[in-house]
């Protein structure tokens, strides 16, 4: 165990740190800060010494030197048990420094501001920051070193539980962590300097190497299937998304668990008013919005009865104790993920053995970055498809427009497609599904499926197609079951016939320029 007794304190990204800073001093911890650092602490009551009043040295060229001196560095790499290092630190009165929280200039953040120029992007390479958590990171037996804010309530938890000290495994995890953080920070500046000065700017975005860190949630039960080992890793730099939910109830989560509430959040995540989305097997078989979140669940759950059995459920509000009645007369479902559970609901649910409850507090919280897929022998890397559709750059292609009730289910219908497997076919009455044809080799296929789906909810209903329709048989099933409006991409070189075809039958046709492929 070590103890805790004097940290040095200096973060870009200050989210939770006057909370943890506050803990610290509970303890009796001496905090030595930086800059906004220490202005934000003692703006919030909580002392800290400025770091150039501790060194006897000012900060300089531009805040460019701040940490880089021996009093700060010399505290942090004493080996404790060395006599010689010890006496060496008194002769030239350095203290030790046992606790180091830094988390580094927002580099990345930076280069990705429209218009960045490289010089901006040079200042914003962290100097004192790195080379404080690698002294700290090397003496890990001795100095507790935190890079990620997402490890603070670990990190108070534990010195709540050993009296202000922290344990050598933590200790040794922490240090780890730091040179993976580290390793990853010069890998991104080193490939936008070597695109920017090979004249390559455009592709900054995309380094020529890339490296990612995670680190292990839990190990599963098994994978897709029972002869597969599995185990699902949380983001090392914060955690977010599904790392971030919190198990309320059930038997632990399986690998196809995990990947049908991805699915199921990603989807609930493009409503604004309330809304329930059902998800078997990575694919929405009934997803509804509506003021009314009873209506919503009714709605979405009516679209397909029969596979929304065993399905997974995400729900953008608070689930309350009618709802939980609804979702008691459901059958047997997996999951239920929501931001929050009324206790009266929870106490009910919990009444099913094998429903899994989970809260996402940040259920409705959109967020953008990198998408990548693994094959054999590489990695594929993209942008997530976070494009949204503006109605005033739809394009109406046919001698009819649709109405505005049909304007905003075509609308509803394509924010649905972009989460369904391709070929994707979506068919909505207002602003719920009525028949999902996903997954087909065939686009006719899909339309094929969802009108079935629908049967005689499809007379009337309006259809989005994730990418634009080769041929016009598609077009000519959907006015046989009655389609009154349909939303694509277009960009087809049958366009023009298609076109045609929807005039033949008075189907009103709008289009995106925007495709959804999701395979």
């Amino acid at each position: 165990m070590v103890k805790i007794k004097r940290a040095l304190i200096s973060v870009s990204d200050k989210a939770g740190i006057v909370d943890f800073t506050r803990e610290l001093k509970k303890f009796g911890v001496e905090i030595l800060s930086t800059g906004g650092t220490a202005k934000l602490l003692k703006e919030n009551n909580i002392p800290a010494i400025e770091v150039s009043d501790y060194t006897g040295f000012p900060e300089m060229l531009d805040g460019r030197v701040k940490t880089l001196h021996p009093k700060i560095h010399a505290g942090l790499l004493a080996l404790r048990q060395n006599e010689e290092h010890t006496q060496t630190l008194k002769r030239h009165d350095i203290g030790l420094i046992d606790m180091v929280v830094v988390n580094l200039y927002p580099f990345e953040k930076t280069i990705q501001k429209p218009n960045v120029t490289i010089s901006e992007a040079i200042e914003n390479i962290d100097i004192g920051g790195p080379s404080m958590l690698r002294s700290a990171a090397k003496n890990h037996q001795s100095v507790a070193v935190v890079c990620n804010p997402a490890r603070y309530p670990e990190i108070i938890a534990e010195l709540k539980k050993n009296n202000g000290a922290l344990s050598e495994d933590l200790m040794r995890d922490l240090g780890i962590e730091v040179f993976g953080r580290t390793s990853q920070y010069d890998g991104i500046i080193h490939a936008y300097l070597d695109d920017y000065f090979k004249g390559k700017p455009e592709a900054t975005s995309f380094p020529p190497e890339v490296s990612f860190s995670f680190k292990k949630a839990q190990d599963l039960r098994y994978g897709e299937n029972p002869h597969q080992k599995a185990a699902f890793y949380r983001d090392s730099e914060a955690i977010r998304g599904l790392a971030a939910m919190k198990q309320l109830w059930g038997k632990e989560l399986s690998f196809n668990n995990i990947l049908d509430l991805n699915a199921a959040v990603n989807l609930a995540r493009e409503f604004h008013d309330p809304a329930v989305v059902f998800i078997k097997h990575n694919n929405p078989c009934g997803v509804a919005e509506n003021k009314n979140l009873l209506k919503a669940y009714n709605e979405a759950w009516s679209c397909d009865k029969l596979s929304a059995f065993g399905g997974i459920v995400s729900i953008n509000r608070k689930v309350d104790l009618d709802l939980a009645k609804l979702i008691d007369k459901s059958g047997f479902l997996e999951c239920i993920i929501a931001p929050q559970f009324a206790a009266d609901a929870l106490e009910l649910l919990k009444e099913k053995k094998n429903l899994r409850l989970l809260e996402l507090t940040n259920l409705t919280e959109k967020s953008a970055g990198l998408d990548f897929k693994k094959v054999d022998g590489g990695l594929l890397l993209q942008d997530e498809d976070s494009l949204t559709l503006e109605e005033k750059n739809l394009k109406v292609v046919t001698k009819k427009k649709p109405s505005k009730s049909e304007m905003e289910s075509l609308i509803f219908a394509w924010k649905v497609a972009k989460h369904v497997k391709s070929n994707a076919i979506i068919l909505t009455r207002g602003t719920k599904t009525v028949g999902i044809g996903a997954g087909q080799m065939s686009r006719v296929d899909s339309v094929f499926i969802s009108t079935k789906k629908a049967g005689k909810l499809a007379s009337g209903a309006v259809l989005a197609s994730d990418a634009f329709f080769p041929k016009e048989d598609a077009i000519e099933l959907a006015a046989r079951y009655k389609i009154k409006a349909i939303i694509q991409p277009g960009g087809s070189i049958a366009d023009e016939a298609i076109i045609k075809m929807a005039d033949k039958h008075k189907i009103a046709m709008v289009s995106t320029g925007i495709r959804h492929f999701r395979h």
